[in-house]
């Protein structure tokens, strides 16, 4: 099974709100701030009771000694008390009318105040202790609350964001080591250092340790092709010469023809080992593309049609490519469209609207690519679908390795008016690869 491609760099890209760095620091940020509120709210609630108790009871205190010395000498002067205050607050003067003494809270015009009040025979003795100088005192007191929150918040986060910063970086090595295994570069390793209690550590040595163990895997599997090719090539020889030694007859075609089926499968074994050795190299050069994929339609001796998408003149179109390699991609495309759909099979020349690049479509009308191979991509000896007809379903899976050895890329779809399965190719484009006119 061919590697999931590779998330486009937009799909990846750096997104600051999204990052762990910024997550944890706002978080930090918001934590601290949260501390400071509860902490700001507790502390004023406790300092505004408290504060009103000790007023409660210096005024009680006072109110006692200005009754005391009223009883003595009928005087309340140096006292700190008054009598028949005309600003003792009506709650506190009807209490005062049912021959009870108390003390009371107000926030006036004339500030905050806690008024003490009880009766001096007919009269109203009563004291004022003005909390405006206390309770200022408590406001600034909260203030330096909110300034120490954020100096904390100011002296924390600086450290905090080069910590996170480091884990952001080596985070994000592990997903793009990660990506580059899932894109096919199984040499592909973190090589980070152990350290003890250290998560991201861990799974930096989980990840190598599983691209180590795939590319194994992935390795033996390939001997294993190869080999089994490699091996079944001295018996075929043997078949084909007992083949042609048989007389004409029913039998004798029956028995060339699967002979030559098994020949085509270990020679498509056999390609795809090398393939995935990654030992095949392009021999690139400038070539008509247009006259090639005829000629390429021409040798694969099945019904077939190459047109040209828009007004671009068939015999100017020239690409720098593998012609060899190509007319291998083409003609796997076009057998692929007969053996599992149905006819006409069109294969269109065109440029890409977005890069402008070269591409070469195959398209047939049959039930289209089943929904496994457009998710995963064309899996050798599995066509995906029993309506896609039956094969080994190794001409997509050479299709896909060739186009990577020239710098291509191929890609399955479905027509949009749901008639048919469209493979595309995409040439290389760069400054040898443009398409060049004569």
């Amino acid at each position: 099974m061919p590697p999931h491609p590779p998330s486009s760099p937009r799909a990846w890209s750096w997104y600051p709100s999204r990052s762990l760095r910024w997550r944890i620091a706002g978080l930090v940020a918001a934590a601290t701030c949260v501390t400071v509120i509860v902490l700001e709210i507790l502390v004023d609630r406790a300092s505004h009771a408290f504060t009103l108790e000790q007023s409660r009871s210096v005024t009680m205190l006072t109110l006692d000694r200005a009754a005391v010395s009223y009883s003595r000498t009928g005087l309340v002067a140096g006292t700190g008390a008054e009598l028949d205050a005309t600003a003792v607050p009506g709650k506190l003067r009807a209490l005062v009318r049912q021959g009870r003494q108390g003390t009371q809270y107000t926030d006036g015009p004339d500030g905050p105040a806690m008024w003490a009040a009880r009766p001096a025979g007919t009269r109203t003795l009563s004291v004022r202790h003005s909390l405006r100088t206390t309770l200022g005192d408590l406001e600034g007191f909260n203030r330096s609350i909110l300034r120490a929150g954020l100096l904390t918040i100011l002296v924390v986060l600086p450290p905090i964001w080069l910590v996170t910063g480091e884990m952001s970086r080596r985070l994000r090595t592990a997903a793009g080591t990660a990506r580059r295994i899932a894109a096919g570069d199984l040499d592909a390793r973190i090589s980070a250092m152990p350290r003890p209690f250290d998560e991201i550590a861990e799974i930096s040595g989980a990840v190598d340790s599983m691209a180590a163990s795939l590319q194994a895997r992935l390795r033996s599997e390939q001997r294993f092709t190869a080999d089994v090719a490699h091996e079944l090539r001295t018996p075929l020889m043997g078949l084909v010469t007992a083949a042609e030694l048989l007389p004409d007859g029913e039998a004798e075609r029956y028995v060339r023809d699967r002979v030559r089926a098994l020949c085509a499968l270990v020679e498509d074994l056999l390609e795809i080992s090398r393939l995935d050795a990654g030992v095949e190299r392009a021999d690139p050069q400038h070539c008509a593309l247009v006259p090639l994929l005829e000629e390429t339609v021409e040798r694969v001796a099945v019904p077939a049609t190459v047109l040209v998408g828009g007004p671009t003149n068939p015999a100017d179109v020239r690409v720098w490519t593998d012609p060899r390699r190509l007319e291998r991609i083409v003609a796997n495309l076009v057998v692929n469209a007969h053996r599992h759909g149905r006819p006409p099979v069109t294969v269109t020349v065109g440029v890409d609207a977005d890069t402008g690049v070269p591409t070469v479509s195959v398209r047939d009308r049959g039930p289209g690519f089943p929904t496994g191979l457009l998710d995963d991509g064309p899996q050798r000896f599995r066509t995906g679908a029993r309506e896609r007809g039956k094969g080994h379903g190794l001409g997509l899976t050479i299709a896909l390795g060739q186009t990577h050895v020239i710098g291509a890329t191929l890609t399955f779809g479905n027509a949009p008016d749901g008639e048919g399965a469209v493979a595309l190719v995409r040439l290389p484009r760069g400054p040898a690869a443009d398409p060049i006119r004569d």
